[in-house]
């Protein structure tokens, strides 16, 4: 499934926003790991802790600590390095924090990706374009049919909503600037990827549901648990990432082909609820308790989301293969090593398990 990106990204330039981030800094980590170029364009991370840092992320990359919403720096940086992709990535990604900085939040995710499109038309090179969006730009009616690509667009909350609107700038762009039919005289290919939940070693983010677990279990408290009977399509960190490197591969060899939307998420059979995730993350630490009270909140957040990935099963042969349980338990295992093995050392183990499981057969 994913031969051959790794002779292909060798030597490849690739501006990365976002990348202090917890998806961002596991792309660098594996970019670099390839022999790519990398740019990184991100604010700083927020705490000594995260996964940028105890991977020694500014020693990968060129890295600038700047705003996505900075038009004239984010211009001047991308122009000069001259990238062959850019993988956008950089976003406020929390539902909660949306609801208490809606304003930032539509800045950061609409106006700072139009910035990034609007300095991408001055490139005058070949490059392909992967911008990152979400599971949730959908018009969610909480049902059991699986959302594909072609479906409304929507959003309850404004984090929601600004990934919507991205979208519906993205499309503008593409149709007005970028337009495939006039590729030989722009030189832009431009995708979006949609991935769920993801989970993940080395996660230290606000409100997100691995991490709040570990801060629990470490400190022998309850793990409060806000709605449990909520679906998600959860995923390890390095299925989307492995989805979107192999997007980039084709995007950047059949730029005509691929300018499109692509869900990426576990197979429909593959869900658990909170309470199921939360539970099996208990059994595998070995200790642990959920919180008999649950927390009331008046701020909606979805019960129920699926992804339709029929498309990039057959358009870009692109499949799931850390199902679940397994997700969970490579996830969990690496808080648990994480007391005697170095950062570094977890992340190549990963990346090198999850080669050798996608290319199998």
């Amino acid at each position: 499934m994913l031969r051959g990106i790794e002779t292909f990204y060798k030597g490849k330039k690739i501006f990365l926003t976002g990348h202090t981030g917890f998806k961002g800094s596991w792309l660098l980590f594996w970019l670099k790991s390839m022999g790519a170029k990398v740019k990184g364009y991100s604010l700083n991370p927020l705490s000594e802790k995260d996964l940028y840092n105890q991977m020694g992320g500014e020693n990968l990359c060129q890295s600038v600590i700047a705003d996505i919403r900075d038009s004239e720096k984010l211009e001047k940086e991308l122009l000069a390095f001259e990238p062959d992709l850019v993988f956008h990535l950089a976003a406020q990604p929390l539902v909660l924090l949306s609801y208490q900085e809606p304003e930032l939040t539509y800045e950061t995710n609409v106006l700072g990706t139009g910035y990034l499109l609007k300095a991408i038309r001055k490139l005058s090179k070949h490059c392909a374009v992967i911008l990152i969006t979400t599971d949730k730009v959908y018009e969610n009616k909480e049902w059991v049919y699986p959302y594909r690509e072609n479906d409304p667009l929507g959003g309850y909350d404004p984090y929601s909503s600004s990934k919507a609107a991205c979208e519906i700038l993205i499309n503008s762009y593409r149709q007005s600037f970028f337009n495939p039919k006039f590729f030989d005289s722009h030189k832009k290919a431009i995708a979006v990827a949609r991935a769920g939940n993801v989970i993940g070693g080395g996660d230290w983010s606000e409100n997100r549901i691995i991490p709040d677990i570990i801060k629990a279990l470490q400190s022998n408290q309850k793990i409060i648990v806000r709605n449990p009977n909520a679906v998600r399509p959860w995923q390890h960190v390095l299925e989307p990432l492995g989805g979107y490197l192999l997007l980039g591969k084709r995007l950047y060899e059949e730029p005509l082909r691929f300018c499109e939307a692509w869900n990426f998420g576990p197979s429909l059979t593959d869900t658990f609820t909170v309470g199921a995730l939360v539970k099996k993350a208990i059994s595998i630490w070995g200790s642990g308790e959920i919180s008999n009270a649950e927390t009331k909140s008046v701020l909606h957040e979805a019960g129920l989301l699926k992804l339709d990935i029929s498309k990039v099963a057959s358009g870009l042969n692109w499949y799931p293969k850390l199902n679940c349980n397994l997700a969970i338990e490579k996830t969990i295992t690496w808080y648990k090593s994480a007391v005697y093995k170095k950062t570094t050392e977890l992340m190549a183990n990963d990346i090198s398990y999850y080669l050798a499981v996608a290319n199998e057969g």
